[in-house]
């Protein structure tokens, strides 16, 4: 499955994902979308109502993540869609807003997610990852 743009409504088990912070500040970008659904000021990561916050920014918010820990937070993510197979996660180019870093750079952390019936990927990581990436 894969969406193409814009995520401007959710249904019930749907759940937005989104790029986030450690200090839990949804400022801008699609965190800031995502404080209509649920995203919780102060909570940087996991579930919050029908949000899915995965940091890419640590608390000084001038500042991307390595990629070594976002990936670990991706690796969660990545559990946690798999323990809840009755929510579908609609995850967003998450990492290549704001944090800076390239969908090339970021979509092969997704990988797993490819056979992942209950995620659904941005085009542009679908794009990446079916071109090896």
């Amino acid at each position: 499955m894969r969406h193409t743009g814009l995520v401007k409504e959710l249904a019930s088990n749907e759940v937005f994902v989104f790029g986030s912070n450690y200090a839990g500040r949804h400022g801008k970008g699609a965190a800031a979308q995502a404080r209509k659904w649920g995203a919780k000021n102060g909570q940087g990561s996991g579930l919050m109502g029908n949000t899915y916050g995965i940091p890419t920014k640590g608390y000084d918010l001038s500042r991307a993540l390595p990629i070594r820990d976002i990936r670990r937070e991706v690796d969660m993510f990545i559990a946690f869609a798999a323990d809840n197979p009755h929510l579908t996660f609609l995850v967003t180019e998450i990492g290549c807003g704001l944090a800076g870093y390239s969908v090339s750079e970021i979509a092969p952390l997704f990988r797993e997610c490819l056979g992942m019936g209950n995620v659904v990927l941005p085009s542009g990581f679908i794009l990446v990852l079916s071109h090896g990436g």
